[in-house]
């Protein structure tokens, strides 16, 4: 499929016509402005006319389906995997501001009114944040190849509290049980911890006494840094259990580790109207919503396995349109570190920037490139002229190539593109080869 826009840049319908696009091109009739997927705009006056087409979008925290569809033939499908790395990044930028102002300002004086939620309201944390922007992105580029009449957005809401009561075998929560909560009634989230846990250690069992002189901590199972300070990832441990445990000479008994947690479920139940709202406002088509038991009830009807392009095509609501044999794969990735310098300090105090040149031999990070007859990605880049190269799924390629074997074939722009082959609708998708257009 080869998508067109016009000469004043407005989208008009693909067309798989490969050789009257290559005509045009060839007679300067028309420029390629983007090569994965292959776009071209017209360099001559002509028609606007297009059909409705629908833009499908199944949203969710790990994995994010669009399918593009008219009442005949679905015209592009993708999935996209969302930035799950925010969390850790800004995990690590705290450490290392913490650990430069106890060097250099140790006795600056603790500012407490300057929070970012407390100046503007709406503020959303920014791991949720930049999946936001992730999906109103991806649906402003396919609306600006497409000729998008219409948008429908498959949200879902999670009873968070319920679920956790399942997991944890408690009575599920009835009427007054949402407004007090888990911890209602309690000092702080030590002392409730303490509470549930019958002041008990949880590894031996042991009781402090006034005789044993045995004391209590709270350890976190996963790292505050990961898991932060909920209920379910504290468990109370005695001063010698605690202390083997970070030695690695115990580990905690099966049935009191951290079960699975609800952050992509508690994701979209924040971002469910935010998005909604925002791409109302962006949009110059009508944004629906639609719910999940209708995609299950479209998709089991028809027979359709599920995919997330799939679901997305059952989103859009036009079941007698062919599916795609195309569907591409995108994974946004940050262009830039900035960390200025190395955690590290070097031989002789020296601290080494973390950053290599921008663009080293006419190459950058992410651009794609070509090499020995394989379309794969810059992942690392020495001075010396040598990359490390993988394919957008992670699988490695090279460690060290020179940039003399590598020849160009897109600059990087915040988002990895590769094209896969589609499947008939009742078998499994597998296998992801780049784009070949």
């Amino acid at each position: 499929m080869v998508y067109v826009k016009s000469i004043t840049g407005q989208p008009l319908m693909p067309t798989k016509r490969h050789g009257f696009v290559r005509r045009l091109l060839q007679s300067g009739r028309a420029k390629v402005i983007q090569r994965c997927p292959f776009t071209i705009q017209l360099l001559y006056e002509s028609g606007s006319e297009t059909q409705p087409v629908v833009l499908g979008v199944d949203a969710g925290s790990k994995h994010v389906g669009f399918s593009a569809c008219t009442e005949k033939e679905e015209l592009y499908a993708e999935e996209m995997q969302p930035r799950n790395d925010v969390v850790e990044l800004l995990s690590n930028r705290r450490q290392y501001r913490r650990s430069r102002r106890n060097r250099k300002t140790r006795y600056r004086k603790p500012r407490f009114e300057n929070r970012v939620h407390s100046k503007h309201m709406g503020w959303l944390a920014p791991s949720v944040e930049v999946k936001i922007q992730e999906h109103i992105t991806r649906i402003k580029r396919i609306c600006s190849f497409l000729p998008v009449s219409k948008v429908i957005v498959e949200t879902a809401e999670f009873d968070l509290q319920r679920l956790k009561a399942m997991e944890e075998g408690r009575p599920l929560p009835v009427g007054t049980d949402y407004q007090l909560g888990e911890m209602y009634d309690e000092y702080n989230v030590r002392q409730y911890v303490l509470k549930r846990d019958n002041y008990t250690c949880q590894c031996c069992g042991r009781h402090p006494t006034e005789k044993n002189g045995i004391r209590l901590h709270v350890h976190h199972k996963e790292s505050r840094k990961t898991g932060g300070n909920a209920p379910n990832n504290l468990i109370t441990l005695c001063e010698d259990c605690h202390k083997a445990l970070h030695e690695g000479k115990i580990t905690l008994p099966e049935g009191k580790r951290r079960g699975r947690p609800n952050r992509d479920a508690a994701f979209m139940g924040i971002m469910r109207k935010t998005l909604l709202e925002r791409l109302k406002e962006i949009l110059e088509v009508p944004v629906w919503e639609t719910h999940g038991y209708i995609t299950k009830y479209r998709r089991e009807k028809y027979g359709i396995l599920k995919t997330h392009t799939s679901d997305a095509r059952c989103v859009t609501g036009m079941m007698e349109a062919v599916p795609s044999d195309t569907i591409y794969l995108v994974k946004p990735v940050r262009c830039h570190n900035r960390q200025t310098h190395k955690a590290k300090i070097l031989r002789g105090g020296i601290r080494k920037r973390n950053q290599a040149p921008y663009t080293v031999f006419g190459f950058r990070l992410w651009d794609k490139v070509k090499f020995d007859g394989r379309e794969c990605f810059v992942k690392g880049r020495r001075t010396s002229g040598y990359f490390a190269l993988s394919t957008l799924n992670g699988e490695k390629i090279t460690d060290s190539i020179s940039y003399k074997k590598l020849k160009l074939l897109e600059t990087a722009n915040h988002y990895l593109t590769e094209r896969r082959k589609g499947s008939p609708p009742m078998t499994k998708v597998t296998g992801v080869r780049a784009c070949t257009t």
